[in-house]
């Protein structure tokens, strides 16, 4: 949605102090439950929902157009609607391409900068595959799922609203939204886990939110997120951490 030729200058700043605000205060919320220590051991769960329930308020709970607008259709599954499993199965089938795509591309370097930063005492062991396999689920549906639904879902598309995208990079048409919601994804990770190392989340983000832009929902970046927090875990256990 393009702001009107005769919008004054202080409209697109105000439009984008809701989405912006929603995000400070879940933000805070979900601080508050990785450090109140009657909560610290369910953080984990209650932040996943308190993602999935914000944009469940702001999104979801509307009609099917506006969950498509937000990129939340998931094929279909997230929409008030009949399932139709042609369109799911099409949906799913391009979201892993992409992912998998991106991960033959970016794994690689990834490793060697990995590497670079961690400085691992042990030498490569290949960790058990199950390792992955025992994750995938939790890492997709409570991890990625959440935290897509919300930060490319929901906020890059209503930052998008109150910024239009101005520039196409690879195909992709983008704006402030994706630097401005990559710094918020990377702000809610040291605000739950007090650590410099988790500014880190801000690159990935860029690539979560540009898979976002580039494709037009939040399937892709769901898949190649998980895959992200799967492969780095799997590094992790392979050198001994």
């Amino acid at each position: 949605m393009e702001t009107p030729p005769d919008a004054p200058p202080q409209e697109p700043v105000r439009r984008a102090f809701a989405p912006l605000g929603v995000a400070l205060a879940t933000t805070a919320l979900c601080a508050l439950f990785a450090h109140a220590p009657i909560l610290r051991d369910y953080a984990g769960t209650l932040i996943g929902l308190t993602f999935l329930a914000v944009t469940y308020v702001v999104v979801l709970r509307h009609d099917a157009a506006t969950i498509r607008r937000y990129g939340l259709a998931l094929g279909g599954l997230l929409e008030p609607e009949p399932i139709r499993p042609a369109r799911l199965a099409r949906d799913a089938l391009s979201a892993l391409s992409w992912a998998l795509a991106f991960a033959v591309v970016i794994f690689p370097p990834f490793w060697f900068g990995w590497l670079r930063f961690w400085k691992p005492e042990s030498g490569f062991a290949p960790a058990d595959f199950s390792v992955v396999r025992d994750a995938a689920l939790t890492q997709l549906f409570a991890i990625a799922l959440p935290e897509e639904a919300f930060y490319r879902g929901y906020l890059q598309s209503a930052l998008d609203d109150a910024w239009p995208a101005r520039i196409r990079v690879f195909g992709a048409a983008v704006g402030p939204s994706l630097v401005v919601t990559s710094a918020l994804f990377a702000l809610g990770h040291v605000a739950t886990e007090y650590h410099p190392n988790r500014l880190g989340v801000f690159f990935p983000s860029l690539v979560f939110g540009w898979l976002r832009a580039r494709t037009g929902g939040i399937g892709a970046c769901l898949v190649f997120h998980a895959l992200c927090n799967l492969f780095a875990d799997y590094l992790a256990k392979s050198y001994g951490f």
